[in-house]
């Protein structure tokens, strides 16, 4: 029996996500459908919402709730191990995120919902006029913005490490760039010796919106999307977000002579709206308590990245959906043409069509920056010089202006720094639950070199999403990423699988060539 303390302290959370569930909403709309002119008195009612939300992680009320069912917790005992310890994990992290709300001031939290708004509809503007000296002052007071965020918060961390924890909880600098540096060596040289060979020649055709729609909507479909809980709209930059227990949203967007571009960035969003919907569903967990919120954004990411590249962008899905492209007026004539054009082999500019090789680039390059942005002394209106010097150094290319270089993202413009790593710690979290599946679907029956592929083949996709479900998203909040890591795979978090994994793929795709 929940005992009634314990009842309304689930209540507060409740109400207190019902709000959040509301700005959520908004944030959607504001993506999608609403006028640009809307702007101002949409990021007034943000701001609104953002103080509401503020007052009640930070009341008084909360506070005694949460020291209520702690001392509860310690004399009760009637429950077993494994509920105490879910409770005890609630409440530290009740705990924790009470102790931050406390240290900012409600008005910091006003102004920052302000220039997130203003900074949007400005990059909006600026990316689609290619004007960055529209945007730069928006951006300059987001980061003074945050910076004072994370004065306020007075955390034993760097500025830009006080900022990650809402994204990567426990990530410091130092173990960012133990995981990154040797990315950092082995990536370009990877690049290097594959230029003589790269391919990102024009394919010379393209789909128009309605085709690319209907491939989009029967991929969904074959992955098993349920219709009364989900729906996919159009934004400037693809995004998932959840807006209630049963209420799972996602976007894509066309690009112009880019016909894959769609239909991986909807691959890409419906992995991260998988793991929203794995979720641990138990109702005191779902859907306020911790327990029943994702690990961290790396994890996210690492299922996003799971099914637009491990799944989508495998030579096995190709042979089994090429057809669907060519019914659409795609000239493919058979899986391995597919492939080729869905995987290309040389680094380009823009990070959402990045090839997986060249990807972990983009983010080093934002993960650079941002810190430089936040702890450097790196000038706002410095920014492009610094990021079209960096693509060339690290990419060879640079962009022919700023539209395609440092205004190609939403999230600074939100003032999400902290979260570009989340990427490509994505992809290392992705490469090894990818090996630890592959043992398992061995271990299962499924004598295949390859089990994964063995099973995209097949049309059955559904037994990767049931490991996923059972070993990753089950989990919710209950360990960080990377103990979640450890206990999932046997293995401490590493580059060392990704890069296998590259090398592994570039060599099958250069040996086709």
């Amino acid at each position: 029996m929940i005992s009634t303390i314990w009842l309304r302290l689930g209540k507060y959370l409740r109400d207190t996500q019902l709000l959040g569930s509301i700005h959520c909403t908004l944030y959607w709309d504001q993506n999608t459908v609403m006028p640009s002119g809307s702007a101002s008195w949409r990021g007034e009612q943000l701001s609104l919402l953002a103080k509401l939300l503020h007052s009640r992680k930070s009341s008084k009320e909360f506070e005694d709730l949460i020291s209520e069912a702690s001392t509860e917790l310690e004399q009760d005992t009637s429950l077993g191990l494994e509920e105490i310890s879910e409770r005890t994990r609630n409440l530290d992290l009740l705990r924790l995120e009470l102790n931050r709300q406390k240290r900012l001031d409600p008005n910091l939290i006003v102004h920052l919902a302000t220039a997130q708004t203003e900074g949007y509809a400005l990059w909006q503007e600026a990316k689609a006029n290619n004007d960055y000296k529209k945007f730069a002052p928006a951006l300059k007071k987001l980061i003074e913005l945050r910076q004072e965020q994370a004065r306020q918060l007075d955390e034993p961390r760097s500025c830009w490490e006080t900022l990650a924890q809402p994204f990567e909880p426990d990530l410091s600098i130092k173990r960012l760039n133990e995981l990154f540096d040797p990315l950092r060596d082995r990536l370009p040289s990877l690049i290097d010796a594959l230029r003589p060979r790269s391919y990102l020649k024009p394919l010379g055709w393209d789909l128009d919106e309605k085709s690319q729609h209907i491939l989009c909507e029967r991929l969904l479909n074959e992955w098993g999307r349920d219709q009364n809980i989900t729906s996919l709209g159009r934004s400037p930059h693809p995004f998932s977000i959840t807006l209630g227990p049963q209420d799972f949203r996602l976007t894509t967007r066309v690009v112009k002579g880019q016909p894959f571009s769609c239909f991986l960035a909807t691959a890409h969003e419906w992995g991260h709206s998988l793991y929203e919907q794995g979720l641990p569903s138990q109702n005191h967990q779902w859907f306020a308590w911790p327990l029943g919120q994702p690990t961290s954004m790396a994890v996210h990411e690492s299922q996003s990245l799971f099914w637009e590249n491990r799944v989508a962008r495998s030579r096995d899905f190709s042979e089994r959906f090429w057809k669907h492209f060519a019914n659409e007026g795609a000239p493919v004539r058979n899986g391995l043409e597919m492939w080729r054009s869905i995987n290309p082999l040389a680094p380009g500019l823009n990070r959402v069509e990045a090839d997986e090789l060249s990807y972990g680039i983009h983010i080093l390059i934002r993960t650079d920056l941002e810190i430089d942005l936040l702890e450097g002394g790196l000038d706002v209106w410095d920014l492009p010089t610094q990021w079209n010097m960096k693509y060339k150094e690290l990419l060879g290319i640079t962009p022919e202006n700023d539209a395609e270089g440092c205004l190609q993202d939403v999230h600074w413009s939100e003032g999400a720094f902290g979260y570009f790593p989340s990427y490509l710690l994505g992809h290392l979290i992705s490469a090894q639950f990818s090996e630890a599946m592959a043992v398992s679907l061995r271990d299962e029956g499924i004598k295949s070199e390859d089990p994964l592929g063995k099973c995209i083949r097949d049309c059955k996709e559904s037994k990767l999403l049931k490991w996923l479900r059972k070993e990753v998203h089950s989990s919710g909040r209950k360990l960080n990423a990377e103990k979640l890591v450890k206990e999932v795979t046997g293995k401490p978090l590493s580059s060392h699988a990704f890069l296998n994994y590259l090398e592994k793929k570039l060599k099958m795709l250069t040996c086709t060539s």
